[in-house]
């Protein structure tokens, strides 16, 4: 069996971003850039003032205080949006407005709570702004920088900035579509839950989790349904794959009597590159392709679609949209009780993560750690974990957590 780097980089190595197309900007949020942004012209396009005061000379301000005030003659106020039309000369102020352009001949904002405000005749009344308050020409960007570079993913800072370039609609990556197959006769939809109540079926709920994460990943769902425990059903659900991105089945992966899908698969065409992953939850994960689109095989238990989704669907999806970093950043967490590992896998487990006012985070597990509790996965907001060498881990020790959910690095209190 590989180990899960291992089944990882044999999983990414022929993955690619998918091609271009060209969104309104206003869309463009969560996608990755496909192409440079330059900018066609110099921000800010002039020396401005950076504070509601006065555009003086540094050298009239030498001895200003508030019992020596400097005053100075008011020749025009210039308004954000305005020019001025005089230069400034010795005992001269313009009276500017924060953005204006600076008046030739200033090299100084003397903001205005250091004044008196005057309108024809100012006091300046503190001499600490002297050759400050001046945004110069170009601090933002130069006509011909690359602004934001490809593979950049889009949030709102960058659309911001892209609507400053003059950017109706953004080249990016095509959102991939992601076939999603279930398979098991026990298996029903909600339209059929009365049968779920009389116990005789249970609730396809990997379809509707597959799903969710796929779109929660920027991915475009294509849900295939679920096959019957027949290779006649799996070869028909299979041919309606075709033109996906990505086929992710579900089940039917491991070793039971009426586990079809490896053997379909071949039927089928496809190319299997391996079966099995060094890994609890989650071992029994195949991966191939079929006609030239990636398959990923996951387990059937809720579970280990979840957590086999975190380590290997997540980064393909964010390899097909262009994203440079794909993986999530283990981060360590402080154990709150002792945890033990049975098998010599490296372990997943569920945990709830909590940081305290100090930084440091601590991990205790959701409870029972079985592969069909899928209420676990609900209640956990990271993944401890655990490698096969480390059959025991006392409280207090450390161990890396992936941070799965937002409030594992949310506090109840403001802290700086």
């Amino acid at each position: 069996m590989l180990t899960v780097p291992e089944a990882s980089a044999r999983i990414l190595a022929g993955i690619r971003p998918l091609a271009v197309e060209r969104v309104s900007l206003l869309d463009a949020a969560g996608r990755v850039l496909a192409a440079d942004a330059a900018a066609p012209y110099t921000l800010p396009h002039w020396d401005n003032s950076a504070m509601d005061g006065y555009a003086v000379r540094a050298a009239d301000l030498a001895s200003a205080s508030r019992e020596t005030p400097v005053q100075l003659t008011v020749q025009e106020t210039v308004a954000a949006g305005e020019f001025p039309t005089l230069p400034v000369r010795a005992g001269i102020a313009t009276r500017i407005m924060t953005g204006a352009p600076l008046p030739e001949g200033a090299d100084t904002v003397v903001r205005v709570e250091d004044t008196d405000g005057g309108i024809t005749v100012v006091l300046v009344l503190d001499a600490r702004d002297s050759g400050k308050n001046i945004r110069p020409r170009g601090e933002d960007f130069v006509a011909g920088d690359v602004v934001i570079p490809a593979g950049a993913p889009i949030g709102p800072a960058q659309v911001g900035v892209l609507a400053s370039l003059g950017w109706p609609t953004v080249p990016v990556h095509r959102r991939p579509v992601v076939a999603i197959l279930g398979s098991g006769d026990e298996l029903v939809d909600l339209d059929r839950f009365h049968e779920v109540l009389a116990g005789r079926k249970i609730v396809s709920s990997n379809s509707y989790t597959l799903s969710a994460l796929v779109r929660a990943n920027g991915g475009v769902p294509l849900v295939l349904g679920n096959a019957a425990d027949t290779p006649e059903s799996l070869r028909t659900l299979l041919g309606q794959a075709a033109g996906a991105d990505l086929i992710v089945t579900s089940a039917g992966a491991s070793v039971g009597a009426f586990d079809y899908t490896r053997d379909v698969l071949a039927s089928l065409g496809a190319q299997l590159d391996f079966w099995k992953v060094r890994m609890r939850p989650g071992a029994p994960i195949g991966f191939g392709s079929l006609h030239g689109t990636p398959w990923i095989g996951l387990p059937g238990n809720p579970v280990s679609v979840m957590v086999t989704f975190e380590l290997f669907v997540r980064p393909v999806l964010r390899r097909l949209h262009g994203h440079a970093r794909v993986f999530r950043l283990p981060v360590p967490v402080v154990l709150e009780e002792p945890v033990a590992i049975g098998a010599r896998l490296t372990h997943f487990l569920r945990a709830i993560v909590s940081a305290g006012s100090d930084g440091t985070r601590t991990a205790r597990l959701t409870g029972p750690q079985g592969s069909g509790i899928l209420t676990s996965m609900a209640r956990a907001n990271a993944l401890l974990v655990v490698p096969e060498d480390r059959p025991r881990c006392a409280a207090g020790e450390t161990v890396n957590a992936l941070l799965i959910g937002d409030d594992a690095q949310l506090a109840e209190a403001f802290c700086l």
